[in-house]
């Protein structure tokens, strides 16, 4: 990866434990996995704030007022 970008991380023992037999289990370098698995995160941010901004116009009902309604209905 010639573009890459180094950072020092700390891990926990156990985690850095964890990444390391991974890495060797499946032939990855920890800085695969991390990458990886931060890519992933971001992905999931980005699909709930999308889903979030779809919503947007949506109307909105307090909490008090859907349980009353889902009693009233036989729903709770």
């Amino acid at each position: 990866m010639p573009d890459s970008k180094r950072a020092t991380i700390y891990f926990d023992p156990e985690l850095h434990r964890a990444l390391r037999i991974k890495g060797a289990s499946t032939g990855r370098t920890m800085s695969d996995l991390v990458n990886e698995a931060i890519r992933s995160s971001l992905a999931e941010d980005a699909e709930d704030l999308a889903i979030m901004d779809a919503r947007m116009g949506e109307p909105s009902i307090a909490l008090e007022d859907l349980l009353r309604d889902w009693k009233r209905r036989g729903k709770l």
